[in-house]
């Protein structure tokens, strides 16, 4: 769908989800990019990659995903998912990075890690009300695209001046 949509699709380049997302943007219109990381026992890359890079080192990985992204959408996944969508987070939220839409998908998987967050962050101050406003929940993948439209709308597409500058910089 988002490949229909004309946004190109980039994923960590492994297994699982990972290949779904590529295989999508592969089988449509638009480019399919895997950010491969190299592991010594986990991840081979899959074969439905337009573009191929690889990385030795997850924060390069990271700087290449946050500097093209026009959208970042998390699935259910583990460490690998928080620690980027972590990242994501702080620099949308410190302005250091580009305001992008954040689409969380299954609303039941990530309600623990929210509510931890409300509860947590937001109860002792670590966090502003409306930090926890930076992500949607979604549960369907059409809402994953009218979110990633909505967002634009609401805001424009280009960067800010701000933004294009911060992007120097990454």
């Amino acid at each position: 769908m988002l490949s229909d949509a004309g946004f190109a699709v980039i994923s960590g380049g492994g297994p699982g989800v990972m290949e779904a997302a590529n295989r999508g943007a592969f089988d449509g219109p638009s480019p399919s990019v895997g950010l491969n990381i190299q592991l010594p026992h986990e991840q081979l890359g899959n074969e439905f990659q337009d573009i191929s890079l690889q990385f030795r080192h997850f924060f390069a990985r990271k700087v290449a995903f946050a500097k093209y992204a026009t959208a970042f959408i998390a699935v259910p996944g583990g460490y690998g998912t928080l620690d980027e969508l972590a990242e994501m987070l702080t620099l949308i939220q410190t302005r250091m990075g580009r305001q992008i839409p954040v689409v969380l998908v299954d609303s039941g998987f990530w309600k623990g890690l929210i509510d931890w967050m409300r509860d947590s962050l937001l109860g002792n101050g670590l966090i502003d009300a409306r930090d926890l406003e930076l992500m949607k929940i979604v549960d369907e993948p059409a809402q994953v695209v009218e979110a990633i439209f909505d967002f634009y709308q609401a805001r424009g597409f280009g960067p800010t001046a701000r933004e294009r500058e911060n992007l120097l910089y990454l």
